[in-house]
């Protein structure tokens, strides 16, 4: 296609900036400068202005051939299981680092164009599906799982064989608001990390009077270590296809998008078969299933790569076309969202649950969980432990049992030194704090957060003040910018990890550390501030001796070192 016929088939249709990018970069292998004067001319976007968008995505190469050339992921698993060298194996290719790919089950990923292979060495890599979830090994009732693993599921047939859209058929013969009271009184919160009630926010979009109204799925799972939303997507397109269906007839939205991460080039095409099997029987389009005046259709919009678009200010920006900064909030989504309407964001996890508690009843969902707490949740288990993988546990389940007996524990030999929460976002759990219980009061209750369900775990080789090191990296390379508690902070704490920014006695180290902080925490524009020092105040808390070792013998890790994330500090 000429770049008049790519800019004229995009121009007219919502979201259009990311569309047109990837086929200029699909057409030609990488950005050239003529192709972003071509789009800035044609989307009526400040060249400028385009210049510094595209510029901040890590996927958009302004090499020739920089798509086809490897990107190696050093994620925060990746970089301790031979993925850095496999990077060196490749550099004469023209290999380049990229963060986490959420591929920590299966290592190590290194994407070609748009095809993934893996692989413990640059010569082993090949091409294969998303591992499936194994059975669950404590054989507890499942919500998100519970028919993934039937063949065939991934097609409309094979979701519809096991009671797949009965739950929509039984919603189309009810009101939007008995959905809504449903999906309420189930309990149903968000899964993405943010935990906000799902019926309060689908009744929030109900309530606005403004049209076109969206469903966004967001499907951006960047947080390293987590990689549940890519099994969900690959094996159960059907199920987020048939929530995403429900949040349109409970909110009046005609439109849907799932936004979707970069990393998942294969995935696209799986959802993009899915919606087309859905399109054609009438699940899309026009009175959906005979119903008079119910309109939805759904579009995948793929990304380019920045973790701040899990944030969903910045993921609907990023529609949008602008640059992907956080929104200042208020006004919240619910009112003022993918084009300033109302719009409902939910993660890929809370929309497959919506199906089936549509299809099996609210109270049935609750009793999922143990004791008080309400439903299941998908945890992705990374690092040193003898089964990674995803699993589905009801929360309040023992962390301790997850580890121990459904992952089978460390490797022969080693203990189990520490686990990260919320992927990298929760800091450290170590010690006696291993106890812990997989819901969110009883987590935050030892300073950290579940969030999205990403634990990486680390045995007793591994040293945590460079596991530390390594996470708060890749916080400073993924800072977007936008407000400089956190562009400097994430910086200036990586610094200390590193031994650098001069000459500390222990407390004044961790006086200055604990500062940095918790500035961070108080005045950062999202989540990415707030949460990263998480990281360094429970290194100090779990691993003090160790601290004290490194900043006695500083220049162990000096500056200038590659990092997991593939910068140079």
């Amino acid at each position: 296609m000429t770049d008049a016929e790519i800019i004229d088939h995009w121009k007219g249709q919502d979201a259009p900036l990311l569309p047109v990018l990837h086929a200029f970069y699909d057409r030609d292998g990488y950005l050239s400068d003529d192709a972003i004067r071509a789009v800035s001319a044609g989307l009526r976007i400040p060249l400028a202005e385009l210049f510094g968008t595209v510029t901040f995505y890590h996927h958009f190469s302004r090499e020739q051939g920089g798509k086809s050339a490897p990107r190696v992921c050093t994620g925060n698993v990746c970089c301790l299981n031979g993925g850095k060298e496999i990077l060196e194996a490749l550099k004469p290719e023209g290999a380049r680092p990229m963060p986490c790919s959420g591929r920590c089950d299966d290592m190590v990923p290194v994407i070609r164009g748009d095809e993934v292979f893996v692989g413990p060495h640059a010569g082993s890599l090949q091409r294969r599906a998303t591992p499936l979830p194994a059975p669950n090994p404590g054989g507890s009732e499942e919500c998100v799982f519970r028919h993934i693993r039937e063949e065939g599921r991934h097609t409309l047939g094979g979701y519809r064989d096991s009671g797949g859209y009965t739950g929509l058929e039984e919603a189309l013969a009810s009101t939007p608001e008995a959905l809504v009271e449903l999906i309420s009184d189930s309990e149903l919160a968000g899964r993405g990390g943010a935990g906000f009630p799902t019926g309060v926010k689908w009744k929030a979009v109900a309530d606005a009077p403004r049209q076109p109204k969206s469903i966004v799925c967001n499907a951006d799972e960047g947080e390293p270590g987590c990689f549940k939303d890519r099994a969900i997507m690959d094996h159960d397109p059907h199920a987020l296809l048939e929530g995403m269906i429900l949040a349109a007839y409970a909110t009046g939205a005609p439109r849907g998008f799932i936004y979707l991460r970069y990393e998942y080039p294969e995935t696209e095409g799986l959802l993009q078969q899915a919606i087309d099997e859905a399109s054609a029987s009438n699940l899309l389009g026009e009175n959906i299933l005979g119903k008079s005046g119910f309109n939805f259709t759904i579009r995948v919009i793929r990304g380019a790569g920045a973790y701040i678009c899990g944030e969903e200010g910045s993921l609907l920006n990023s529609m949008e076309g602008k640059h992907p900064f956080p929104r200042n909030r208020p006004p919240f989504p619910v009112t003022h969202g993918f084009e300033d309407l109302p719009t409902v964001v939910n993660n890929v996890e809370t929309l497959a649950s919506a199906s089936q508690i549509a299809r099996k009843g609210a109270a049935w969902y609750r009793d999922l969980g143990l004791g008080d707490h309400a439903g299941t949740k998908v945890i992705s288990l990374s690092g040193d432990i003898r089964r990674p993988g995803n699993y589905e546990v009801p929360f309040g389940f023992p962390l301790r049992t997850l580890l121990h007996e459904w992952a089978g524990g460390p490797r022969e030999g080693r203990a189990i030194q520490a686990v990260t929460m919320a992927g990298l976002s929760g800091g450290f759990l170590a010690g006696e704090d291993l106890e812990v219980t997989l819901d969110e009061p009883c987590i935050r209750g030892k300073g950290s957060f579940l969030g999205a369900g990403g634990i990486i775990v680390f045995d007793d080789s591994r040293d945590m003040v460079q596991a530390a090191h390594d996470a708060m990296s890749f916080f400073a390379h993924e800072s977007c910018g936008k407000c400089f508690p956190c562009r400097i902070g994430t910086q200036r704490l990586t610094e200390r990890l590193n031994g650098g920014g001069g000459e500390f006695s222990l407390e004044g180290w961790k006086d200055e550390v604990e500062d940095i902080g918790s500035v961070m925490k108080a005045t950062s524009a999202c989540g990415l501030g707030m949460a990263a020092p998480l990281v360094t105040e429970s290194l100090l808390r779990y691993f003090p001796e160790a601290v004290e070792r490194r900043i006695s013998s500083s220049g162990e890790a000096s500056p200038g070192q590659a990092t997991s994330s593939g910068v140079m500090e």
